[in-house]
């Protein structure tokens, strides 16, 4: 028997072939991201503008200011604002780019079950930036803002920069979006068959260590801060659990019903 050793122009040719849509995916992502970063830079004033209204609300009526101390300072927190902005803004066409050259090479089965994902990681971003912005950071701010006053007779006064306020920010927002990540992560490894739900519940003990770690690694140096993200960082912990009993249950059910199925077949 003959053995034909694969032509070299037909063994490359898949691989030219994925290289090729990858480097068109990477480049509508990329253009994507371009076109966002025009746009929001040329809002980048309202956009800082926004963020920076938590901060108003907290110095008393008519009070506070924002300072640069180097001159190209204010230009580059600009920048900043409009990749941030950008990011977020272009995110969903990113992700469907990543979607669109990914999900050929799965069966159906696998697609049904990566799709509840891919829309759970922005819902859960967007609800732990959104409990940074509207909750956590007015409340940590009132608390830093309360040191100020006369001290030794001369007058404490916070005169924060816009740069360092931008990187506060920023560090808020992406801690408690990314961490509100948590049961996407822990969902994938249950998906994958890695950790099981008793797993899991066996180690809730060091997830909650591992919980308070990550605030206080994550967040300002406050007990507040760390506070507001550990509590709803372990509510999630327990959610997920939940979800995961359900999920199990279910798939058992399942594999009952196939291999009844299969057995019926078989007689």
């Amino acid at each position: 028997m003959a053995f034909r050793i694969p032509d070299i122009d037909e063994s490359q040719a898949p691989l030219l072939d994925h290289l090729i849509e990858l480097r068109t995916r990477l480049l509508r992502a990329f253009l994507a991201f371009a076109v966002a970063f025009g746009v929001c830079f040329y809002f980048a004033s309202d956009i800082f503008g926004f963020l920076v209204r938590p901060l108003t609300h907290a110095f008393p009526a008519g009070q506070g200011k924002l300072i640069y101390t180097k001159l190209y300072e204010a230009f580059f927190v600009e920048v900043k604002v409009a990749l941030f902005a950008a990011f977020f803004v272009s995110f969903p066409v990113i992700a469907n780019q990543i979607w669109a050259f990914v999900a050929p090479g799965l069966y159906a089965k696998e697609k049904k079950a990566f799709l509840p994902f891919l829309v759970a990681t922005p819902v859960l971003f967007t609800m732990g930036a959104a409990l940074a912005y509207y909750v956590v950071m007015p409340t940590a701010f009132h608390f830093f803002l309360g040191f100020q006053g006369d001290k030794g007779g001369l007058k404490l006064e916070a005169l924060p920069g816009t740069g360092d306020y931008l990187s506060l920010v920023m560090q808020f927002i992406l801690a408690f979006g990314i961490s509100f990540l948590l049961p996407v992560l822990l969902m994938l490894l249950n998906r994958a068959g890695i950790v099981t739900r008793d797993q899991v519940a066996g180690a809730r003990r060091y997830a909650i260590v591992g919980i308070f770690v990550i605030a206080a690694i994550a967040t300002p140096p406050d007990v507040i801060s760390q506070l507001m993200l550990a509590l709803p960082l372990m509510a999630l912990f327990e959610g997920t659990l939940l979800v995961m009993l359900f999920t199990e249950r279910r798939d058992a059910r399942e594999k009952a019903a196939e291999e009844k199925a299969a057995s019926a077949t078989a007689e």
